[in-house]
């Protein structure tokens, strides 16, 4: 390929480019603005997009190295693209270019170098899955970008055939020669396969909301050498080609939606703080706040002073003083004695393996509670369990039984100080625990007055 018909190429290129351009933007003057929101998820923009491009394609990289042939040659390539934008600066795209690759070695001395004149290399399709990195923009104080930086990196799979020219001008074509299977060496193939890694950056312009232009650069790293045609040449070296292109990308779905490739993240959580119609949500829920904590005051409020809130209070108005039970209303005045036993009072029950208090013990615990508040004192809890269990664990179980008397009688007006609990474990049984009947009566709760 010659350089009048590259320059052909690129100017009908532009020509496509201004027309496309211009399609765009009459298309584009109707869509409806969009209501994105930062945290709304991929389904509120447009993430999908088909590119197409053209561009030179060459047997060096930008970074170096060694290669087979000296001088390089530019020719024709082109390719298509399938992109899905995952996120603001990351995109997953299915590329393809077909072209060819030659190259001489024209600058050494005979026009010759290990033996070969030149070579030239078809490439039938390069096809590779490659990441897309938005790294950075000129424009990133604007709401949407127009202008975005990024590299890629990938891997692939192409299939290619070459011939090679040697010193004394015989020409050897490969295409048929290759083969197909290690393990059957005669089935021959018209070309080669090789995966190789495609690294590349470019730039991309926002020409509308529909297009944009991107101008890139990638090198393809092969995994064999003999892409060239020319093996053995340098041990140590694996063919490798690049891709210098232009390329339109056309952003699909909803014009009412934005594309993902250009939303400016920290703009639009800008604006979404200054929307109006957040603000009154905020205030409308600070409103709401304000009423659920007035709600629980109103629950709260003990206007008596008994200990029981207004709101489940069945006696209101009670003296000071005066002890309630769980309702609010008076208790019967009556002596401790009337649930005491010789431990103090009437042991309180509980179920196998719990320390939670029965509601039958509740007028006993009332009883106690009353006694302790009117006429004050101290009183000692003893918690027990029946012999199921290891030793350790029911010494914590009757632990717990005897706070949970001791929560009780707190939490009805008796100070802390005047109650103190322990367990006992296993420890002092009042009836056999060979018997379900008297592991019963073993699972208990007694106190003593100080």
């Amino acid at each position: 390929m010659n350089y009048s018909t590259l320059k052909k190429g690129l100017a009908v290129s532009f020509v496509a480019l201004m027309g496309a351009t211009t399609l765009a933007n009459a298309q584009d003057s109707t869509a409806t603005s969009s209501s994105a929101k930062v945290f709304g998820g991929r389904g509120q923009y447009r993430t999908w997009s088909i590119g197409v491009n053209a561009g030179v394609l060459s047997p060096f990289v930008a970074i170096g190295g060694s290669n087979d042939f000296n001088s390089q040659d530019v020719n024709l390539g082109y390719g298509i693209s399938i992109k899905k934008q995952l996120g603001h600066a990351f995109g997953l795209e299915l590329n393809g270019i077909r072209g060819k690759v030659s190259g001489s070695n024209k600058n050494a001395p005979g026009g010759v170098e290990f033996g070969y004149r030149d070579f030239e290399t078809q490439i039938q399709y390069a096809v590779d899955l490659r990441g897309v990195v938005n790294v950075a923009t000129v424009d990133f104080l604007r709401r949407e970008n127009s202008v975005n930086f990024f590299v890629t990196a990938g891997y692939g799979l192409m299939a290619s055939s070459s011939k090679t020219t040697a010193a004394n001008g015989t020409v050897t074509d490969n295409k048929g020669t290759y083969i197909g299977s290690q393990y059957d060496r005669h089935d021959a193939k018209d070309y080669r396969k090789d995966v190789y890694i495609p690294v590349g950056a470019g730039v991309k312009f926002k020409v509308s909301d529909r297009v944009a232009f991107n101008l890139g650069y990638t090198m393809h790293f092969t995994d064999a050498d003999g892409f060239d045609g020319a093996t053995n040449v340098k041990t140590t070296t694996k063919d490798k080609f690049a891709y210098g292109y232009g390329g339109l990308e056309f952003s699909l779905g909803s014009k009412s939606k934005p594309d993902l490739n250009w939303v400016n993240p920290l703009a639009l959580m800008y604006d979404e703080l200054k929307d109006p119609s957040l603000r009154q949500e905020v205030e409308a829920l600070k409103n709401r706040v304000s009423n659920v904590e007035k709600s629980i005051e109103d629950l709260k409020k003990d206007s008596d002073g008994d200990g029981v809130a207004d709101q489940f209070d069945k006696c209101p108005g009670t003296p000071a003083g005066t002890a309630v039970d769980g309702s609010g209303c008076p208790l019967p005045v009556a002596p401790v004695a009337v649930a005491a036993t010789a431990s103090g009072f009437e042991p309180i029950q509980f179920e196998f393996n719990s320390s939670v208090l029965k509601t039958e013990s509740y007028p006993i615990l009332d009883q106690l509670s009353s006694g302790l508040r009117s006429n004050g004192g101290k009183v000692t809890l003893k918690g027990y369990a029946s012999s199921e269990g290891t030793a350790a664990y029911n010494l914590k179980l009757s632990k717990d039984r005897a706070n949970s008397v001791k929560t009780y009688l707190v939490n009805s007006g008796v100070s802390s100080s005047q109650v103190s609990a322990k367990g006992l474990g296993e420890a002092n049984p009042i009836a056999s625990n060979d018997t379900e009947e008297g592991r019963i009566q073993n699972r208990r709760v007694e106190s003593s007055r100080n």
